[in-house]
């Protein structure tokens, strides 16, 4: 948790109108140059030439850190859920006769250490039933504490494409969460994989905005509705961690242009999954500690009262990340209704919030209406989840483990999280069928990634250390193991059943010795690792982000090593995102691998449930691995001082949409997975229209239009499974929009799981909305359905589409 800061302008971007003609609609500051040259820049911008390249750069008398002139309050708001308007209704009077202390206390911690939990609100006793909020990490488990569960990350559900594993991973963990009297659970994360070496990719769901917006949506549902407030985070632009508190995200959010290609960049990648949230009824979004355009996130007009209160109606509160909090006056007009963890800086005996807010309204700075805004925004997030009445009590101690009540909360949620782990393992190579595997006479299994820990699963502060089975990454996004699987264990007990003999070498990522133990041997499993986590730690010289995308320890010369003796040699590999493996994936020794991400505590049960066939393995990888990592559009920013600039100058093309649109082969494309059946798709057909309908007017909360968001088209297809196991294919569904869009040529849109037995034949019909169709418009200001011919595909990966069609807007 940083608390350091510093302000600094935006570096110029280029923009030439030839690839965004519209841009002179919505630009009145300065033209220069001529015909498909021409250059035009938004307010505050001022055109420059600079290598016979017009460009806009920010005009050195407009401040990029200027305070909000005045708090922007939206009190009419479109399509509010009726959940949110029964909370406003409880809250606003009870509001109404509160101190304007009190309703600064609703927003201000207690400081790092001041409560029992990560962050805590003080009671306030003019409240019922207050006694405050205590609000705790992780997105995979209840932090600080012990009888919990650690799931599967986030970024295995994802693999797993399967929305009812989303919500039934989200409500266990909600169950927990409110068993140990938790309020609000910080998560889900929804940050984009950008740039893949980012440490804490493996909290979020990958490349993907749509898929990430499906997996944030049934979290949400399925933590509140255990009466837990789910916790959107981080908003917005959070894509790294090097220099996460002294960088700035420079993207376009509408008025401040990038690269006119990026012009949709915001709204389309990185706020989607935040309205998905949003349409979740999320309770709560914190923001980020990066600045977004040169304002910091946690005081960023546009981003916070301009799109996520305004444009999606959003209606709970925003808290800061810790200590992310800069100021008082900019940060409450400029949309922060929380300061987490309250303190300036650690143990400072101040706060930005407080008195010091209570002051700011006296002076007349911040309206009274803004400080009712806020405390009514958090008061009607404890309304809306129920916890006026009959919430459990928090029952530990973060700082002070010997005074909490020690309550378990796991319940059976092993099942589920291995479960998980089952469907969230994706097969990539399985020549000669290898796999599943039957009863080998002997097996060698070599690399510290099979074994348990040394000191046990949790013998580093947050698992900031990679030793042994990696079940997730370091940081605060982490939770303590009750225990963990190894491989070792789960495999070797399957193989003594089976009669097979097992030679080992895990204890250390020796080559040579992981050569001898599998020399001779039937089989050989190889289990490699790529680890990344939080800055606030360090680990073997990775400050968070990864320094690169190889496998850790040497893995890929254990590899070549074992496959050099070994003609059936199987790799595992548990890595927090993709690593590059051209180094030995097309050895034809190397006969299979498994991609098992981090699949928490029963890691070594579920891999040995696929490795054996038990489970038919149905995972697709929510992002691309490249053949080279200069493959990828963005890479982690590891040098700079001061504020340092990071560009988002790939615009759209993030992920799988960047190697569709310049013709790059991936070593294994976005959605890509393997089964131990086959499937078949066939008939396709395609209904409905985006045509007719009534609009409503834009304005606040106009994001959420039904016109938006209900279903218009159907896709209807047949999935058949032509092989002899039974198994789930993972379809989905891609749109080719119009050239005038200027979008990927192929877009997520649609997916779903689909179990066949042998010869089964399922019909699928996967439904699109307008939105599905839409384009931002920064014109406008509005979503518009892209006219022309859309392409629509389905099939089994981004690049295994077996059925096209097309559908004209």
């Amino acid at each position: 948790m940083a608390s350091t800061f510093a302000f600094a302008m935006m570096v110029p971007f280029a923009c030439t109108l030839a690839l965004c003609p519209s841009l002179a609609l919505a630009a009145d500051a300065c033209t220069t140059g001529s015909g498909s040259n021409l250059t035009t820049c938004s307010p505050g911008y001022a055109c420059q030439t600079l290598n016979d390249t017009s460009i806009c750069v920010i005009d050195q008398h407009t401040p990029s850190n200027k305070t909000p002139s005045k708090a922007v309050i939206h009190t009419e708001v479109a399509n509010i859920a009726p959940e949110w308007a029964a909370a406003y209704a409880k809250a606003k009077p009870v509001v109404a006769n509160l101190s304007n202390t009190d309703k600064s206390n609703l927003g201000t911690g207690l400081g790092q250490i001041g409560g029992p939990c990560i962050g805590t609100t003080p009671s306030i006793s003019a409240i019922h039933n207050f006694s405050g909020l205590c609000l705790q990490d992780s997105p995979v488990g209840v932090r600080f504490v012990d009888g919990n569960s650690v799931f599967p990350a986030e970024i295995n559900a994802a693999a797993t494409w399967n929305r009812t594993l989303f919500r039934q991973r989200g409500a266990a963990l909600g169950a927990e969460f409110r068993g140990k009297g938790v309020n609000v659970a910080l998560g889900p994360m929804m940050n984009l994989m950008r740039a893949p070496a980012a440490g804490r990719n493996w909290e979020g769901a990958g490349g993907d905005p749509f898929l990430t917006g499906e997996v944030a949506y049934e979290t949400v549902i399925g933590i509140q509705s255990q009466g837990v407030q789910a916790c959107a985070k981080h908003y917005i632009n959070n894509e790294q961690e090097h220099f996460r508190d002294s960088s700035s995200s420079n993207v376009d959010d509408n008025h401040r242009i990038t690269v006119l290609t990026d012009l949709s960049q915001q709204h389309e990648l990185y706020a989607h999954p935040f309205l998905r949230s949003v349409q979740a009824n999320v309770a709560s979004v914190m923001c980020s500690y990066n600045q977004i355009n040169g304002t910091y996130a946690c005081e960023n007009d546009k981003t916070l009262n301009g799109i996520l209160k305004g444009e999606l109606g959003f209606q709970g509160y925003v808290m800061s990340d810790w200590y992310a909090t800069h100021s008082t006056t900019p940060a409450a007009n400029g949309g922060l209704d929380m300061t987490m963890p309250g303190d300036e800086f650690f143990a400072s005996f101040s706060s930005y919030f407080g008195s010091n807010l209570v002051n700011a309204v006296k002076a007349g700075d911040v309206p009274q209406e803004r400080l009712d805004d806020m405390a009514t925004r958090i008061l009607a997030g404890w309304y809306l989840l129920g916890q006026d009445s009959g919430y459990p009590a928090v029952n530990f101690n973060s700082w002070l483990p010997f005074l909490g009540d020690h309550v378990n909360v796991q319940a059976d949620h092993a099942s589920l999280i291995r479960t998980i782990g089952d469907a969230s393992a994706v097969l990539l190579k399985n020549e000669k069928n290898t796999l599943p595997l039957g009863a080998p006479k002997t097996m060698a299994i070599v690399g510290t990634g099979a074994r348990s820990a040394i000191v046990g699963p949790n013998e580093c502060l947050d698992h900031s250390c990679n030793d042994g089975v990696l079940g997730v990454g370091w940081g605060s996004g982490t939770a303590s193991y009750p225990y963990i699987t190894a491989p070792l264990d789960a495999i070797s007990d399957r193989a003594k059943a089976d009669g097979t003999s097992i030679s080992s070498w895990t204890l250390s990522d020796d080559a040579n010795l992981s050569q001898d133990t599998a020399t001779g041997k039937d089989v050989a499993l190889v289990f490699i690792t790529a680890d990344s986590g939080e800055a606030s730690y360090t680990v073997e010289g990775n400050a968070g982000d990864r320094n690169d995308l190889q496998a850790w320890h040497s893995g890929d010369d254990i590899v070549e090593q074992v496959a050099s003796v070994n003609n059936n040699t199987i790799v595992v590999i548990n890595s927090v995102g993709p690593i590059i493996v051209d180094a030995w994936i097309e050895n034809p020794n190397v006969t299979a691998v498994i991609w098992a991400g981090l699949p928490g505590q029963e890691a070594g049960n579920a891999l040995t449930d696929v490795l054996y066939g038990d489970v038919n393995p149905s995972g697709k990888i929510p992002f691309t691995i490249a053949k080279q990592e200069p493959d990828y559009s963005a890479r982690v920013i590891y040098d700079g001082s001061g504020t340092v600039q990071i560009n988002y100058t790939e615009g759209l093309l993030v992920d799988y949409r960047h190697f569709d649109a310049n013709n790059i082969e991936p070593r294994f494309e976005f959605g890509f997975g393997l089964s131990y059946t086959t499937f078949a798709y066939s008939d396709l057909a395609i209904s409905g229209s985006t045509a007719g309908g009534s609009r409503q007017a834009l304005g606040p909360g106009s994001s959420l239009d039904p016109w938006l968001h209900d279903p218009v088209v159907n896709v209807s297809f047949t999935v058949t499974n032509t092989g002899s196991k039974a198994g789930t294919e993972v379809v989905q569904l891609y749109t080719s929009p119009p050239a005038s869009a200027n979008q990927a040529p192929n877009n997520l849109k649609g997916f779903d799981a689909v179990f066949l037995n042998p010869g089964e034949s399922k019909t699928v019909t996967l439904q699109l909305s307008r939105y599905d169709f839409s384009v931002w418009d920064v014109v406008s200001q509005s979503w518009q359905i892209a006219t022309g011919e859309t392409g629509i595909s389905v099939g089994a990966s981004s690049r295994d589409l077996r059925l096209k069609s097309s559908i004209t807007n």
